[in-house]
C-alpha cells in the first residue's frame, strides 16, 4: 500500500506544479474593441444624464425651487459665457481698428492738403472731391430708385409670390430667432438685387417674431408686405393656390407656376421638430411640395435649407428657368456630395460667387447682407467717407455669433 502511495506522489508534485505555471503565465486576454468602450460610456453618460434629469424634476416638484445645475449644464454655461466674452473682445477690436483707418485716411488727406503747393491747387483738390462724393452719392440714389421700382411692380402682380412663415417664433430659441432675422434679411436683399424680384410677404409678424425684425434697421421703409396674422386669414379667398415648400412633402416641384402662393416656413430649430412643416400643410389642408434637388444634387447631409437659400433658389430659377444652375448657385459645396463636388463647368459658370459661400445663420454672405438697408444717410464727412459707407452698412447685420 504504501510502495502505491509512493509511486503516484509524483504525478500529484506534476499537477501541482503544471497548475502553478498555468496561473502565471496564463494567456492575456484579448482589449475589448474601442467601439464597445465608447458604447459603455455613452449609455452610463446617457443614463447619468437621465437620473440627473429625475432628480431635477423632483426637485422641481417638491419645492417649486429651480435645482442647482448639473456639472454638463455649468460647464456649457461656461463654454457659452467664454463665448460671449470673445465676442466682445473681438467687437471692440474691430471697432478699434475701424476707428484707427478712418484716422490714419482723414490724417493723409490733411497732409495731402497741407502738402499742396499753393492754395490754388489745394482748391481744386478740394473740389475734386466734391465731385467725386457727389458722383457716388448720386449713382447710390439712382440705384435705390431703381430697385425700388423694381420691387412696386412686383408688388402690382409682376413678381411670383412667396410668403415667409413666420407663425413658428414660439419654437425657437432667441439665438435662433435672431438666425431667422438675419435670413429675413438676406431674403429682402436678394430680392431687391434681382431682375425679375418676388411680391414678398410676411404673415406671422407678431409677438416676439415682430420684435426682433422691428430691430432691423430701414424695415419699416421695406417694400415688402407685413402681416401680423397668418396666411390662412391673409390668403382666405385664394386658399387652393397656397403651396406649403417643405423637404418631406412626396410632390415634387417641377416648375413655378405664377397664379401660386409659395410658402416657407420661418423655422430655425437645429432639426428638433422634424416634419413640423408638412403636418401644418396637411392639418390646414394645403398643398405641399418640394424642390427638386435629389434629381441634380446628391446632398451630403439633409436635404433642409435654411430660409435664404430657399428664396434665392426660386429667384435665380425665376431668372434662368434651370433648376440644375439655380441650385449649384447657392447651395454651399460642403452641403454637396459626390455629384456636385464632380461637375466642374458649373463650377466654372458661378464665377467669384463660390466665394461668398455662407456664415453661421443660413450661409448668407456678407456682401449681400451689407445691401439689406435701402434708406440709408450719406455722411459728407470729408475724412472718412468710404469707410463710413463701409461702416454704415455693416450695422444691420449685427450677428450675435459676431460674423457678418
Amino acid at each position: 500500500m504504501n510502495h502505491k502511495l509512493k509511486r503516484s506522489r509524483p504525478n500529484i508534485v506534476r499537477l501541482r506544479y503544471l497548475a502553478l505555471v498555468s496561473r502565471f503565465h496564463r494567456a492575456p486576454e484579448k482589449p475589448k474593441p474601442l467601439s464597445q468602450h465608447r458604447n459603455c460610456s455613452e449609455r452610463r453618460r446617457r443614463v447619468e444624464m437621465a437620473d440627473d434629469t429625475e432628480s431635477e424634476q423632483a426637485a422641481v416638484l417638491a419645492d417649486g425651487n429651480p435645482p442647482p445645475l448639473s456639472k454638463s449644464a455649468r460647464k456649457k454655461l461656461l463654454k457659452q459665457e467664454r463665448q460671449a466674452a470673445r465676442k466682445a473682445e473681438r467687437k471692440v477690436a474691430e471697432k478699434e481698428r475701424r476707428r484707427a483707418d478712418i484716422e490714419r485716411r482723414r490724417r493723409e488727406w490733411e497732409e495731402s492738403l497741407a502738402a499742396a503747393p499753393s492754395e490754388e491747387a489745394r482748391e481744386e483738390m478740394l473740389a475734386a472731391r466734391r465731385e467725386t462724393r457727389l458722383e457716388r452719392v448720386g449713382k447710390r440714389v439712382e440705384e435705390r430708385g431703381a430697385r425700388a421700382e423694381r420691387l412696386r411692380r412686383a408688388a402690382e402682380g409682376a413678381g411670383q409670390k412667396v410668403v415667409l412663415d413666420l407663425e413658428f417664433a414660439d419654437l425657437m430659441r432667441p439665438n435662433e430667432l435672431h438666425s431667422l432675422t438675419q435670413q429675413i434679411m438676406y431674403c429682402y436683399a436678394v430680392n431687391g438685387r434681382s431682375a425679375t424680384p418676388a411680391h414678398l410677404w410676411l404673415t406671422g409678424c407678431s409677438g416676439e417674431m415682430g420684435t426682433q425684425v422691428q430691430r432691423i434697421p430701414g424695415f419699416d421703409k421695406w417694400i415688402i408686405e407685413k402681416e401680423a396674422k397668418p396666411y390662412l386669414e391673409a390668403f382666405a379667398d385664394c386658399k387652393e393656390n397656397l403651396v406649403y415648400l417643405t423637404a418631406d412633402a412626396e410632390t415634387v416641384l417641377d416648375d413655378l407656376d405664377m397664379s401660386k402662393i409659395y410658402i416657407i416656413g420661418g423655422l430655425v430649430d437645429r432639426n428638433r421638430w422634424k416634419g413640423i412643416t408638412q403636418k401644418k400643410a396637411v392639418d390646414q389642408g394645403i398643398q405641399s411640395a418640394k424642390l427638386p434637388i435629389g434629381n441634380y444634387l446628391k446632398m451630403s447631409s439633409s436635404q433642409v435649407l435654411t430660409v435664404n437659400q430657399v428664396f434665392e433658389i426660386m429667384q435665380k430659377f425665376v431668372e434662368t428657368k434651370d433648376w440644375k444652375t439655380a441650385f449649384f448657385h447657392v447651395i454651399p459645396q460642403r452641403k454637396r456630395g459626390e455629384a456636385g463636388a464632380a461637375d466642374d463647368e458649373v463650377e466654372a459658370s458661378m464665377g467669384d460667387d463660390a466665394a461668398l459661400e455662407g456664415t453661421t445663420d443660413g450661409d448668407h454672405p456678407k456682401r449681400d447682407l451689407d445691401k439689406c438697408s435701402d434708406e440709408e444717410v450719406d455722411n459728407d464727412d470729408d475724412g472718412c467717407d468710404e469707410e463710413d459707407d463701409a461702416s454704415k452698412k455693416r450695422h444691420c447685420v449685427r450677428n450675435e455669433n459676431g460674423k457678418s
